[in-house]
């Protein structure tokens, strides 16, 4: 695995760590408990906030958009893992760190684990607040502070069902669909100009999730209102397709697939209920179309050996071709 640039913004910090540690407690951490009984690693307390920080640079540079995001030992989110554990420590020690020696590390640390769990906003004000120390972290520091609050405005533009932020109100979706897809070219090119600047740091696998994410909320908002236009089934898959073949190498491509294959099955189920099969409106070469675009998407998931989509694709392809079976029985039969 290659190294990214915004890496070495952590070099040299291992010493500087271990001398704030020995100066605040003259030896061991004073948050280090000693224990009689030796726990499982992967129950076990971190022993400080040294080991919080070197965990989470391990994972800094990982490329979470084509893989999914590392587990400590105890199988959670490495990013989720490592902000609980600094909160945690940051309040159960409060009086060890009130020297303030750890805040500059504390809060880029922080930053860098908001910013995979796309609390942009959040991550923005950790950095800004690292920055404010004038140290070896601040130039990366307003760095990350300035990405991510280009990633928070981005992430705010064209409509995203569920999207958390909105102030607890339904964000409603825009009744033009010319004006919807404006807003996610919008976002979109916000997003590239921010993946261009990104270069090969980390910030590159987070952006394209983000990018990602825009094609995701754009599909699913053309899908959603496809009954509304008469050519809203075309477009639907159009989009589906599209977000297929942008994100091949995304780890979530098996689900972009079952996805579209789930959408071919849904058209073909509405096709059989608007025309039923023993009805002189009902053509097979249209339907075919449907189930042929379906079975094949769920064959390939299906045959991705060591993916957690492949029982799933197998099982619904099994059920899609039960429910062939039957359209064609009452259609021979008829």
């Amino acid at each position: 695995m290659r190294r990214r640039d915004s890496h070495a913004a952590w070099s040299g910090r291992g010493a500087l760590i271990g001398v704030a540690l020995l100066t605040l407690a003259g030896g061991p951490p004073a948050w280090a408990a000693p224990s009689d009984t030796e726990l499982d690693p992967a129950y076990e307390p971190a022993k400080g906030i040294l080991e919080i920080v070197a965990t989470l640079r391990r994972h800094i540079p990982d490329d979470t958009y084509r893989f999914e995001p590392a587990r400590d030992l105890s199988g959670r989110n490495v990013y989720r893992a490592s902000l609980t554990r600094l909160e945690n420590m940051e309040q159960l020690h409060a009086e060890a760190l009130r020297a303030g020696h750890m805040d500059e590390v504390i809060a880029f640390a922080k930053a860098r684990a908001l910013e995979r769990l796309r609390a942009f906003d959040l991550a923005s004000e950790s950095y800004r607040a690292a920055a404010r120390f004038e140290g070896t972290l601040a130039q990366e520091a307003r760095r990350g502070a300035a990405m991510c609050e280009g990633l928070s405005e981005a992430s705010r533009i064209g409509f995203e069902r569920g999207r958390p932020g909105v102030g607890g109100r339904s964000e409603e979706a825009p009744g033009d669909p010319d004006a919807a897809l404006r807003e996610y070219d919008t976002r979109v090119a916000l997003l590239e100009a921010l993946l261009d600047e990104a270069g090969t740091s980390h910030f590159e696998a987070i952006v394209r999730e983000e990018l990602e994410r825009a094609d995701l909320a754009r599909a699913g908002y053309f899908e959603a209102r496809r009954q509304l236009s008469p050519s809203g089934d075309v477009r639907s898959l159009a989009e589906r397709q599209r977000l297929v073949t942008r994100h091949r190498d995304s780890k979530n491509a098996n689900r972009h697939m079952l996805a579209l294959a789930d959408l071919y099955a849904t058209l073909a189920r509405e096709y059989v209920e608007a025309r039923p099969p023993e009805s002189l409106w009902f053509d097979p070469p249209v339907f075919q179309d449907l189930v042929d675009g379906a079975a094949k998407l769920y064959e390939v998931v299906a045959n991705q050996d060591g993916t957690s989509e492949k029982l799933e694709a197998a099982r619904r392809l099994e059920a899609f071709l039960a429910f062939t079976l039957r359209v064609d029985r009452d259609r021979i039969s008829r």
